[in-house]
């Protein structure tokens, strides 16, 4: 299948929304952006709401860029496959396709397939994409290439039945003593949510036992990130209304009791959204780690979320939460779902980061909602960023993810950016109207990328923004469920949020 190009017209960005039954659009526009279409939902299973492509991982090394996501989303969670979106030229071309031997409809034995992860293995020169098949179990697998085109059929990581929101990262510094090991990260919903990691050390082939942290702790959606020296530090939202971490010194054999990273004070989204609120993290080329989650400390009566962070050169001690200052505090807007990445190579105060999300303009909208999506960045480490780049998008013209179904059923979401040639390339569902029975919901990017900001062009900054008192968030226990968010875990207390 090959790219698509098409010019929208968005308020300053990336991208647009659109949809769900109950949601609106809003309508205005400032400036033209173009956008390309990675892929395309091609397939016709009855189960399946054509045509779809949901919740995209992005990772990128060189000018290689990989993003997997869910194709032909199922009503009863997952997808019919995973699709993959490769660009080997910076993000000038892209080849896409599906990943084999998953799913029924692609020569496997699985009913659906969901949670897509990419990574690479510089060691071994081989491209990762973790994956949750969804059959009479539920485990985690890995699909394997050396050219992020071509792949193998899947390999088991763990044969539980019952994991949950996997991740996969790599170590891919030269120098470090753990130089080629991979780690997966899920949860096991059959405990509680128990987290689990996993080991290779021949580029994905064969993987250790499932361990548990030392403190057997429990949590959902991490993101793990190797430092420089090999440690591996792994943010995830715990079960106590907080946002925690644990790492590894020693290549994964063994893993240490969470600590807290900072409590997790979160606003409910309006228009029967189940975003999650799961954590995006990235780590700079000294190590220094950031987290990033919704979270609603900052405005009074925790009436909307900003995305904020906290950062760690250790992982063992955190810094105090920061704001993004995409919005003012005043502001009706509501962020949520985050995807960060920080340029290769940049570190310490000069440290690139890019950040997307997703968005209502208005928080308090009940069953009739705009969503957006909006990117934002900083030169300078956090200190100051540009002016968001948002959409308000134009009926019919410019429309950007969310059908109900994704984000209702789908219970998480999944919003991520890569970087080549100096560029971040941020990747994102994003729809035409509805016609029919179709849903015209696709992956994009922009076509040329989002291009580095420099200090004098950031104007923003959160320096004196403090949180409110007493700040805690607006609804009482969050329920977490099985792996597509559609049943509650069996003996699972919903912990509290606030």
């Amino acid at each position: 299948m090959s790219d698509r190009t098409h010019s929208f017209i968005c308020s300053r960005a990336l991208c647009l929304v659109f949809l769900a039954a109950g949601m609106v659009f809003t309508a205005f526009a400032q400036a033209q952006v173009s956008l390309t279409q990675l892929s395309e939902d091609t397939f016709t299973d009855t189960p399946s709401q054509h045509a779809t492509e949901v919740e995209p991982s992005t990772f990128s090394y060189g000018s290689t860029i990989v993003s997997a996501f869910q194709v032909a989303r199922i009503f009863g969670g997952g997808g019919a496959d995973i699709g993959f979106a490769t660009s080997t030229n910076g993000g000038v071309t892209w080849t896409n396709g599906y990943l084999p031997g998953i799913t029924i409809y692609q020569g496997g034995t699985n009913s659906a397939a969901s949670d897509a992860a990419v990574a690479y293995d510089a060691l071994h020169n081989v491209w990762l994409i973790s994956t949750l098949p969804i059959g009479n179990n539920t485990s985690v697998a890995v699909s394997r290439s050396t050219d992020g085109i071509n792949w193998s059929s899947p390999i088991a990581v763990t044969g539980s039945s019952s994991a949950d929101k996997n991740w996969i990262v790599c170590d891919n510094t030269a120098t470090s003593p753990y130089y080629g090991h991979c780690y997966s990260e899920w949860d096991d919903t059959s405990q509680g949510d128990l987290i689990r990691m996993s080991t290779s050390k021949d580029g994905g082939q064969t993987w250790g036992p499932a361990l548990a942290t030392a403190g057997q702790d429990h949590g959902i959606g991490g993101v793990p990130v190797v430092k420089p020296g090999g440690k591996v530090i792994v943010p995830i939202l715990g079960f106590n209304g907080d946002v925690i971490a644990f790492n590894s010194m020693y290549g994964g054999k063994s893993w240490t009791k969470a600590v807290n990273v900072a409590s997790d004070i979160s606003h409910a989204e309006a228009g029967g959204l189940r975003s999650a609120g799961l954590v995006s993290s990235a780590v700079d080329a000294s190590g220094k780690v950031y987290v990033m989650w919704p979270d609603c400390r900052f405005r009074t009566n925790c009436s909307s979320n900003d995305i904020v962070y906290s950062t760690s050169g250790t992982g063992t001690t955190w810094s105090a939460v920061k704001r993004v200052p995409i919005d003012p505090v005043t502001s009706t807007v509501d962020h949520f779902i985050t995807g960060a990445a920080i340029a290769p190579g940049t570190k310490g105060t000069t440290a690139h980061v890019a950040l997307a999300y997703y968005f209502y303009p208005v928080s308090n909208c009940g069953n009739s909602c705009s969503m957006s999506v909006g990117f934002i960045q900083s030169s300078t480490a956090g200190s100051t960023w540009t002016a968001a780049e948002k959409n308000a998008g134009r009926s019919n013209e410019c429309r950007a993810v969310a059908a109900e179904y994704v984000l209702r059923m789908d219970g998480g979401g999944y919003i991520s950016v890569g970087f080549a040639g100096g560029k971040a390339f941020p990747v994102f569902a994003a729809a035409q109207a509805k016609s029919g029975s179709l849903f015209h919901e696709a992956i994009y990017t922009t076509t040329s990328g989002q291009a580095a900001s420099t200090p004098e062009l950031e104007q923003m900054s959160a320096t004196g923004d403090v949180p409110v008192p007493n700040a805690h968030s607006d609804h009482g226990p969050m329920e977490y469920l099985d792996q597509e968010h559609l049943i509650p875990i069996p003996g699972k207390r919903p912990p509290e949020r606030d």
